[in-house]
């Protein structure tokens, strides 16, 4: 967890735009440079190659977005079997 008078002063180093952290996957989101920073033991790494590019989806929803995994993609084509 990062401080909250941390996060309050927290910029983004590339655009100087404010930050979002998402604690559930340890980012602070910049949504006008499309970056997420990670964080790593309590600390912000704010370098810009150690960020990566947020996707579209993310952009749009403001919050992660969970992508189906192979297990649940064949789970649905079970139930699809299942009532033929």
């Amino acid at each position: 967890m990062l401080d909250s008078k941390l996060l309050e002063i927290l910029v983004c180093p590339v655009s100087k735009a404010p930050l979002v952290y998402h604690q559930a996957v340890g980012e602070l989101w910049c949504k006008a440079s499309g970056l997420a920073f990670p964080v790593r033991d309590g600390m912000a790494v704010m370098l810009e190659d150690q960020a990566r590019v947020l996707s579209k989806e993310e952009l749009a929803a403001g919050k992660p977005v969970q992508s189906e995994t192979p297990t649940e993609q064949s789970g649905s084509a079970d139930e699809e079997t299942e009532s033929e």
